[in-house]
């Protein structure tokens, strides 16, 4: 189903226009098909109505509705039932026009009638089981009471009269107003153009044939080029056909010849009956044609996507694949041979799983199966090559699924991208993110997340010491020798105690001055004799410039024995509580929490 331009005219005129149009039509019928002295047994003034308000803009609903109902009058007035009924039938006829109208434009959202199978559903529906059900009994009301016509043979007039009328004409008037006959002509080749003019031309025989030549009623057989009209050419042919149908047909059953002169009854019924035998050819081949059309949009956007993608495919310098429901490769893009070190002609038949290092399939597998489940999303997993060239150590794999026309999923598309370089620099950026640029110690961040590991331990039982320190009197090395002596006496604190810490031991830098110990499998006992042996490390002064001046540091200290029932925060409370108590006991000491 496809969205088309609404038209919005702009003109004074074009409601002149539409009503003069109307008149017209309607007049026609009433000269032509009143034969009972009630109401025409052939309307197609509304199916022009009808497909002025679906081609056009809401606004311009009003004045095209204004100018056919004045039409609409003028000709019951003069060319029906009087005078008397002109009112009536003309709220009624623009009525029919503007339910029709409103239902499809709130079922299909500006979208064409004649696109496909269901636009056409919502508008037969909307025309013969609401609107001419409900408009023919007001206009059988009104005929009972202005003519010698009973109400339910007036309804039954109506009914398929209108119905008939508009379910033929309507979707016709529809790709005219559309341009799509223009269109076609434009847009066509010439041999298809040829070939459906021949195919028009035996429609147009075999039709001349059967309604005013052949001695046996053949109503079936201008079926078969009609449906071949369909196939071959398209709802513009099934148009033509139609109009072809109803001009030949029509005009020999009211000329008294025809098949349709073996059926006893008036003229009027079988006027009926030959509106009913259009519909029906209308039903059989308008559909067919619809749903072909809608398949040939279909086709050309695969077609195109299918270039799209190989383009995309045999020049990126990812991995593309086309995998199976079980997981078997059945397209490889050339770059697999760079990639992966295996000419695609080699991967085609394999699982894709042989591609992944064991440890990683269970994962690639299980996003196989997700795409699979989920279509329409996309799906991401990283996971380590079996067989790579040298450089390639981590890949990404984007998964989605391809769907059916049903919306199923029958395979998945993946794209297999070298993220190395990308792992590489975010180890790189993890690594000075978790580093302090100027000591070299733990950032607080990543000393943090030791400290959480640990207390994970010792909830187990584990036996663990946090050591808070901060320096004694530093704010009078800034002031005295300056900020770059006071760094040097940072990193320099920093590289004095890092050779007596163990490689599991770490020590971080909270901020400032202030820096955490975290001694792993060292109880309260243990940390107060490491505390002095790096007490005395710091016995030597550490050089402050390039002048050789040194100075002597010394640090307070407050330990905590790591609780595995306490929070972080708690146990970093606990042990600023205790160096807090060493700062105000004269520095340079160890304090034990509470």
């Amino acid at each position: 189903m496809s969205r088309f331009t609404l038209r919005s005219p702009q003109s004074l005129f074009a409601p002149v226009t539409t009503g003069c149009i109307y008149f017209v039509a309607a007049m026609l019928s009433l000269l032509v098909s009143r034969f009972e002295g009630g109401l025409a047994f052939i309307w197609g003034a509304n199916a022009f109505l009808m497909a002025e308000l679906l081609t056009s803009r809401v606004a311009y609903w009003p004045r095209a509705i204004l100018a056919c109902g004045v039409a609409s009058m003028a000709a019951t007035a003069i060319f029906g039932m009087g005078p008397a009924a002109a009112l009536p039938m003309a709220l009624i006829n623009v009525g029919e026009a503007l339910i029709v109208a409103v239902i499809c434009r709130h079922f299909l959202n500006d979208r064409a009638v004649t696109g496909s199978v269901r636009p056409l559903v919502v508008f037969i529906l909307a025309l013969c089981g609401v609107a001419d059900v409900v408009t023919g009994l007001a206009a059988g009301s009104v005929a009972a009471l202005q003519t010698p016509v009973g109400f339910w043979p007036s309804w039954l007039q109506w009914y398929t009269g209108h119905a008939l009328g508009g379910l033929t004409c309507t979707p016709i008037l529809i790709l005219l107003m559309q341009g799509e006959f223009g269109r076609w002509m434009r847009e066509t080749p010439t041999a298809t153009k040829i070939e459906a003019l021949a195919l028009l031309a035996l429609f147009t025989l075999v039709t001349v044939h059967i309604f005013y030549w052949a001695r046996y009623p053949m109503l079936f057989a201008p079926l078969l080029p009609l449906v071949l009209i369909a196939f071959r050419v398209g709802h513009i042919g099934a148009a033509a056909s139609i109009v072809i149908l109803a001009l030949i047909g029509g005009m020999a059953t009211m000329s008294g010849t025809g098949p349709l002169m073996i059926i006893p009854a008036s003229l009027g019924e079988r006027v009926q009956a030959f509106q009913f035998y259009l519909a029906l050819s209308f039903l059989l081949s308008m559909p067919v044609a619809a749903e072909l059309n809608g398949r040939r949009r279909l086709f050309q956007m695969l077609q195109e996507s299918e270039s799209r993608f190989r383009a995309i495919a045999e020049h990126s310098g990812d991995v593309v694949l086309d995998i199976s429901m079980d997981g078997i490769i059945e397209y490889a893009s050339p770059s697999a041979l760079e990639q992966i070190g295996c000419a695609p002609d080699l991967l085609v038949g394999q699982a894709a799983a042989n591609l992944v290092d064991p440890q990683d399939r269970a994962a690639v597998i299980a996003v196989h199966r997700q795409a699979m489940a989920q279509p329409g999303s996309v799906h991401k997993v990283e996971f380590r090559p079996l067989l790579a060239s040298s450089d390639l150590e981590c890949c990404e794999m984007v998964s989605r699924a391809v769907v059916d026309e049903r919306g199923q999923s029958h395979g998945v598309v993946s794209m297999i991208r070298d993220i190395s370089r990308h792992k590489a620099r975010q180890r790189a950026l993890q690594q000075v993110a978790a580093r302090d640029s100027l000591t070299g110690a733990d950032s607080r961040r990543a000393f943090l997340e030791k400290l959480d590991a640990e207390m994970e331990r010792a909830l187990q039982g584990a036996r663990s010491s946090l050591l808070l320190i901060d320096l004694d009197h530093f704010k009078l090395v800034n002031d005295r020798y300056g900020h770059n002596a006071g760094d040097r006496v940072l990193s320099g604190f920093v590289q004095r105690l890092r050779p007596e810490l163990r490689n599991f031991d770490s020590i971080g830098r909270l901020g400032g001055e202030e820096f955490a110990i975290l001694l792993v499998d060292c109880d309260s006992h243990g940390a107060s004799l490491m505390c002095e042996r790096l007490r005395a490390r710091l016995a030597a002064p550490i050089d402050v410039n390039d002048r050789g001046e040194a100075i002597s540091i010394t640090f307070s200290a407050g330990l905590a024995e790591l609780d595995g029932r306490s929070t972080r925060s708690a146990m970093l409370e606990a042990a600023d509580k205790a160096l807090y108590h060493a700062k105000h006991s004269g520095r340079n000491c160890l304090r034990l929490a509470a």
